[in-house]
This record gives structure tokens, sequence and C-alpha cells, in this order.
């Protein structure tokens, strides 16, 4: 009869304790989480096995489990297990601690994984923009809060979209990019069992797997419909489709405002027909995009923060993580509003100070991204366009 000695990894099981996952004593193994998930496949049921690999602190078989990935998060595992063990949560935590380290620098992992890494967080891009603003305040006489020649302000007085804004944004979302892809390429690896693996019948392109999954899971949000339609609970679980798909939304609609102002900018240093100046007026029509986004965000964030809000603690709770991501939103749309806001207002130095902030936040945001909640949405369509390709359907 063949062996299996199992190595618990103590460490393991107190990271996932820390992250979130500290009622996972309390699952006595009855699988009912299993039978409540309505995305999981009837041959490979979620989340029982990775309680009790949690619960022996199995971290090897926590990463190189797909299944780990696909969970949505609605909590109907939570909200009937009979024993408050909130699977749910355990599935988000493991979440945490494996993209924690899964791309370097793994000291950014560290930091994102607790309150007591925010002030290193911030300090980093706040430094940078600071010094921008002290190089760029001395190109203007020593002025920290210059006016354009015709009386306006103007961000670009100090925060100069050519040598400033462009360079350093391009260089951290290309570099979070880039270290995204090395996470993917990395749970893929972890993914893959030992030897060859065989797929049977018709196959078809990753790259049509890929628009398979981002129609479900982004442009439709059709899986959050399916989460609703699970069994009912009789909790009060509000759901977040709506919210979601809201904040998804004016992302897509903000970077493609991103975009246009950039070829507007840089193809008009060749082709002046297509010249975007900045500030723009409200009523140019691409400002009227970007202000249409801007509030689509405001709104996304408020129904999702509600829900938080709403949520039983006694089934489903909310870690660090959640919060984090959720309030560098937050203050990237807030300051962006009010920076508007108090230039519209010809209040030059809070305009200034609102607006260096904007960019400490939207920093924040993208290069971090590898490391926070929001990479688990990259994640999470690595690892099902992983498993199409190999044959299931979630």
């Amino acid at each position: 009869m063949a062996q299996c000695t199992l190595k618990p990894d103590l460490e393991f099981a107190r990271e996932l304790t820390e992250a979130g996952g500290e009622s996972l004593k309390k699952c006595f193994q009855c699988a009912t989480c299993s039978v409540a998930c309505p995305l999981a496949p009837a041959n490979a049921p979620y989340p029982r096995k990775e309680m009790v690999w949690a619960s022996w602190g199995l971290r090897d078989k926590l990463r190189a489990d797909v299944d780990l990935w696909l969970c949505h998060n609605c909590g109907n595992c939570s909200d009937l297990c009979p024993r408050g063990a909130k699977p749910a949560d355990m599935m988000a935590a493991a979440r945490n601690v494996i993209y924690k380290d899964l791309t370097a620098p793994s000291i950014v992992g560290k930091w994102m994984s607790k309150a007591s890494g925010l002030p290193i967080l911030f300090a980093i891009p706040a430094v940078l923009w600071l010094i921008v603003w002290w190089i760029r305040a001395g190109y203007n006489n020593g002025e920290w809060f210059p006016r354009a020649a015709d009386g306006r302000i103007v961000f670009g007085q100090i925060f100069y979209g050519d040598y400033t804004i462009d360079p350093i944004f391009m260089l951290t979302f290309f570099g979070a990019c880039f270290i995204l892809l090395r996470g993917v390429m990395k749970l893929w690896a972890m993914f893959k069992p030992e030897g060859r693996m065989t797929v049977i019948g018709k196959t078809k392109c990753w790259v049509w797997h890929l628009w398979d999954v981002l129609w479900d899971e982004i442009i439709t949000h059709r899986k959050f419909s399916d989460c609703e339609d699970g069994p009912a609970t009789g909790k009060d679980t509000p759901n977040r489709k709506y919210g979601h798909a809201i904040l998804v939304w004016s992302f897509v609609i903000l970077a493609f405002v991103t975009a246009v102002v950039a070829l507007g900018h840089w193809g008009g240093k060749i082709i002046p027909l297509i010249k975007i100046e900045t500030p723009m007026p409200l009523t140019f029509p691409v400002k009227i995009l970007a202000n249409i986004g801007a509030l689509m965000l405001l709104c996304g964030l408020a129904i999702l923060t509600v829900r938080r809000l709403r949520l039983n603690p006694d089934y489903q709770g909310s870690s660090f993580y959640d919060w984090y991501l959720l309030g560098i939103i937050w203050l990237v749309a807030v300051t962006g509003v009010l920076s508007q806001c108090f230039r519209l207002a010809d209040a030059i130095k809070p305009a200034f100070m609102v607006y260096y902030l904007h960019l400490v936040f939207v920093w924040m945001l993208f290069a971090y991204l590898p490391w926070s909640k929001l990479g688990h949405l990259v994640y999470r369509t690595a690892a099902l366009v992983y498993v199409r390709m190999y044959g299931r359907s979630n």
C-alpha cells in the first residue's frame, strides 16, 4: 500500500489566519460548502478539499490548486456552513497569501499584507512626486504654485506630461504588466501536474478561451448571476454584480480617455489635426466622457462599500486586502474629482496639493497591483483560461 507523508507548514497556517482565515479550525468536513457552491463542477468540487489542505497547512497543495482561483467569493458556502467555518473567507485568504509571494520583489507583498506596511507604500510615491515637484518648481523660479501665462491653473506647469507624468506612469504600468506576466507564468507552472498532459477532443487557441472568459466574467458579468442563482441561503448577502460591473466599466472608460488624450498629445506633435490640449474644456467630448467615467467610478465604489459594510461578520468578513483596494480606489476617485473642482474654483494651492495626492494614489494603485487584490482579477482570468484549455467549462 502506498504511503504519503504529510508535512504541515505551520507558518503557512498562521499566515492564512492573519489574512482572514481565522475560522478555519471550525470546519468538520461535512461538505456543505461544496454542495452549496453554484460554480463548482461535479467532478472537481470545491471548497471542501481546500479547507482540508488549509487545516493541515499544506502550502504546496493549495499553491498548485487551480480551483482556488475559480471561486467567485459569493459567500453561499459561508452562509450555509453549519459550523461558521467561513469557507469563502479561507479561499480569499489563501489567494491573498499566495500572490503575496508569487512575484518579486516579495517585500512589496509583505508590506501589502498588513496595515503596518501602509506608511512605506505611501512614502515611496509621495517622495517620488515631491522630488518631481521640487525640480519643476526650480524651473519656475522657485514658484511651487505657478499659473500659466494666461492666469489659468494648469497642472502641467509643475507636473509636465512629457518629462514627468508620461514617462513615470509608462514605466510603472508596463513594469506592473511585466511582473503580472511573470506571476501568471509561475501560476500556470504550479498548476501543471508532473509528467505530460494529453487533451482528448477538439482544442482551440488560448486566445479564444481568453475571449470566452472576458465575455463571461468582465463584459457581461454573467457568472455573478450564476452565483445569485445558487441555493437560497436565507441570509442577506447583496449581489456584487451591479457595483462590480459599474466599477469595471468606469475603469474601461477612464482607460479609453487616457489613451485618447495620450494619442492626441503625442500624435498631435506629428499630426496637428488630432492634437488635444489639456486641461480640456468641460464641453469637450473627451472631457464629458471622462467625467461620466468618474461619476460611474464613485457610484460603483459606493455600492460595493455599502455591501461590504452590510456583510454579517458571523458569516463573511472583510480582510485588510478588501479594504485596501476599496480605500485606494476611493482616494484615486475623490482626489481626481476634487483636483478638477479646485482648479475650476481657481483655488490654486488646494488644487496642486490635491493633484499631487492624486498622482501618489494612482501610482500606488498600478505599481502595487501584482500584490493587491486587484491582481486577483488577472490571476483568476489566467486560471479560468487554463482550465478551459484543458477541458473544463469553469
